[in-house]
């Protein structure tokens, strides 16, 4: 999904992560799926620029053009999930259901381009928009900027993932404000079968892996099944509307590479509106959120730095503002995002 972050006392501590939780973590739910990065043995370097979009994008239309089912676990720290995945390609195109092994039953049935979250307990379907580099996806655009900030290396050595062969890829970052990462992609197919974030020490900072996994024509459609009957479920759309924050008078500094993918205003709890910038480089994702203070709001977002896996977050107010950066990136690129951001409000044009 580093170095933890550091508060002073414990109450204080735990109001931030609850924050968080509250806040943000909902909003997160596509950045779940992490990549990876570490130092290999016998390299053979793919210094060639094109090759490294090319090696990326099998991998990617691996993950969307086969069929295939099994489970994968993501691994940080003490955390261990489990996630059950059905995948298949029909005349009506993608077709997936995830199912969560570990804690509150959580199901995610994905058509296309759109996902719906099933969250048994409230009898509630969530409609979210689907992410391309959730697992075993890896790329987030077309990823033109991703030559220029890493280096891809092979790894010669035979290796194996779920008993499947596997070919283990590494990309090394070529600065220090984004991680690096470590893929073994199936050697028949491409399909990433894991996949590790690594910090600047080449630490595994959390991965995610099939654990088993069947590949072909012998998945069947009624894998696809949802295990609920959700007749008479409440069905949730957030409402999500593109703006433009430079307009609204936001200047908010890009790392090198990354750039806007999204810049949308949310309605969230008790009628907040809170609007989300998501910048990406092709592989990582940072999102900005922006909110204005509200005093009887209760729930006051996180100030300075908060650590959860791969996972970083930096906030601080900007003016009447909070500002929330959040991303699988090391915490000085979030610190360097949410305190070199300016806010000049425009002024209206006078009658």
């Amino acid at each position: 999904m580093g170095a933890a972050a550091h508060f002073q006392g414990g109450a204080r501590r735990r109001a931030q992560q609850a924050a968080v939780r509250r806040n943000y973590w909902p909003l997160l739910l596509a950045l779940a799926s992490a990549l990876a990065g570490s130092c290999a043995r016998a390299e053979e370097p793919a210094s060639d620029v094109g090759s490294i979009i090319a090696v990326l994008q099998k991998v990617q239309n691996a993950a969307r053009a086969n069929d295939y089912a099994g489970v994968f676990t993501y691994q940080e720290g003490a955390l261990l999930q489990s996630t059950q995945v059905v995948h298949m390609v029909d005349g009506t195109g993608e077709r997936e259901l995830l199912d969560t092994l570990d804690g509150p039953p959580r199901e995610y049935i994905r058509h296309n381009e759109q996902v719906q979250y099933l969250i048994p307990e409230k009898k509630l379907i969530v409609i979210l928009p689907r992410r391309g580099d959730r697992f075993p996806g890896v790329l987030l655009g077309d990823g033109k900027e991703i030559p220029a900030h890493y280096t891809l290396t092979q790894d010669r050595q035979e290796a194996r993932v779920a008993g499947r062969e596997c070919n283990m890829l590494e990309l090394r970052p070529r600065d220090a404000v984004r991680y690096g990462y470590r893929l073994c992609t199936d050697a028949a197919t491409n399909l990433l079968l894991k996949a590790q974030t690594l910090d600047p020490r080449s630490d595994v900072i959390d991965q995610v892996s099939f654990t088993s996994l069947r590949v072909g024509s012998g998945i069947s459609a009624d894998e696809l099944n949802s295990h609920w009957k959700t007749q008479g479920w409440r069905v949730h759309q957030a409402s999500v509307k593109p703006v433009d924050l430079s307009k609204q008078g936001w200047r908010i500094p890009a790392p090198p590479g990354f750039q806007a993918v999204t810049q949308v205003a949310r309605s969230m709890r008790a009628g907040r509106q809170v609007s989300q910038l998501v910048l990406s480089d092709g592989l990582a994702a940072i999102s900005v959120f922006i909110e204005p203070m509200d005093p009887a709001h209760d729930a006051v977002p996180p100030k300075g730095a908060v650590h959860k896996g791969a996972m970083n977050i930096f906030g601080t107010r900007i003016g009447d503002h909070w500002l929330t950066a959040i991303g699988e990136v090391p915490v000085d690129t979030l610190r360097g995002i949410a305190q070199g951001t300016e806010y000049v409000p425009l002024i209206a044009p006078q009658p």
